[in-house]
């Protein structure tokens, strides 16, 4: 290789990721920014159901463990998604747990006992304000004339609303069904 060639494909390594868009720079930099919190929560309400899978206890066990699990896939499965379009768009996403926990809403769980009503009660709520930020990035990309993200995010909306219906019907005591 020539030295102005091996010069050429150092420059291109360390060229910025410049993926094309039909978005404005304004409406890249929003978006991704919005996606990346997003993605950021997705990470940390993953871990928490996970966490909440590997420690549930009771009678209800192999019910509330097998569905804690199904349930994290699912949201594990939209993370590749989420990247991908932030990509996609011309942006950059996350890089590390550091970068995750920086940006994260979702609160950790970190008790050494949860008791299994309270597990539910809390992934409920935070699928519920997932779904909140969603609907704010749903917005957004609204502003920006964004469609292919906005309908990814209606579909997550979606995902998310029948994981926190799941999760309070578990919850129900034996009286309060039909």
């Amino acid at each position: 290789m020539s030295e102005a060639s091996a010069q050429e494909a150092k420059t291109r390594r360390k060229a910025a990721l410049a993926t094309p868009t039909r978005l404005g720079s304004n409406a890249t930099r929003d978006i991704e920014g919005a996606m990346n919190a997003l993605l950021a929560d997705t990470f940390a309400l993953f871990l928490k159901t996970k966490n909440f899978h590997w420690h549930v206890s009771g009678p209800h066990f192999r019910d509330y463990h097998l569905m804690l699990d199904e349930q994290a896939a699912q949201i594990l499965a939209t993370t590749d998604d989420m990247a991908e379009r932030v990509r996609k768009i011309g942006g950059t996403t996350l890089r590390s747990i550091g970068h995750i926990s920086r940006l994260q809403r979702v609160a950790d769980n970190n008790a050494d006992f949860v008791e299994p009503l309270d597990m539910l009660a809390e992934l409920r709520q935070d699928n519920l304000d997932m779904v909140v930020r969603m609907k704010e990035v749903h917005d957004l990309c609204d502003d920006h004339d964004d469609v292919a993200t906005e309908s990814l995010i209606e579909n997550w909306i979606d995902e998310a609303e029948r994981r926190a219906w799941f999760l309070f019907e578990a919850s129900r005591g034996p009286s309060s069904g039909h």
